[in-house]
């Protein structure tokens, strides 16, 4: 294959991974506290063995994840949490620390507050939140004070991630940090009970967006398939020749 071939298939590796990520977006269009992804293409420049030889290929590298907020839905649930604002909860996986925006949570048999894989929810000290099952109303303040029967019981923190580039997505709603995370500023956030956070995926827009990539995509192949013939013929008008 040419050089033309190869910057073609460049192009398509790209545009599969942008469909990959298209089509999970729409597959969590109801996952609550879902935020849809992105692809970053890129341009590598390319040395040749020629005097001032270079060549352009494409490269989907990068992803992004889009941070608008979604609608709020009442579920009118004691355990169920919204985030008005920025920020993320902190819940504890076996592979340690995550952070999600999904807040469907529920108690387990000990009475720790758990969402829905089972992973605990996690106070702004990093302990977990735990309310006996005595206990028979439950109340969550803006500012993240759960309370008890009028009893404080713990106090919920929202955390960013201090380098957005640390930062990345593990499984649909949760987001690995491999750098540090700072409290969210006061004012900046509310926490609201009984209401879960909508995925922000537009399906219409999405739907849009992978039939474009679809085409692009159609086009690249059409190109490939036309590179590959001509190279056949000029092979075989050179065989001809000899």
């Amino acid at each position: 294959m040419d050089l033309a071939g190869y910057v073609s298939l460049t192009r398509q590796a790209g545009l599969q991974k942008a469909m990959q990520t298209v089509a999970n977006n729409i597959a969590n269009v109801s996952t609550t506290g879902y935020q849809r992804e992105g692809v970053v293409f890129a341009e590598m420049v390319e040395m040749l063995p020629v005097e001032g030889g270079s060549v352009a290929m494409t490269d989907a590298r990068g992803r992004y994840t889009d941070l608008l907020q979604g609608a709020l839905s009442p579920t009118g649930g004691s355990l169920d949490f919204a985030i008005e604002g920025e920020g993320y909860f902190t819940v504890m996986t076996p592979a340690g620390e995550r952070l999600t925006r999904a807040g469907a949570f529920t108690r387990d048999a000990n009475g720790q507050v758990v969402n829905m894989d089972g992973h605990q929810l996690l106070d702004e000290g990093g302990g977990p939140v735990l309310i006996p099952f005595e206990i028979a109303s439950i109340n969550l303040s803006p500012d993240g004070t759960l309370s008890g029967d009028g009893q404080p019981i713990a106090q919920l923190g929202l955390v960013v991630p201090e380098d957005p580039t640390t930062v990345f997505r593990e499984g649909g709603t949760l987001f690995r940090v491999d750098g540090n995370v700072a409290p969210v500023e006061p004012g900046a956030s509310n926490i609201v009970q009984g209401f879960v956070e909508q995925s922000n995926v537009n399906a219409v827009w999405e739907m849009t967006q992978l039939i474009e990539v679809q085409r692009a995509y159609e086009f690249g192949q059409k190109l490939v398939e036309q590179e590959d013939e001509r190279i056949k013929q000029v092979v075989q008008v050179l065989g001809q020749g000899s």
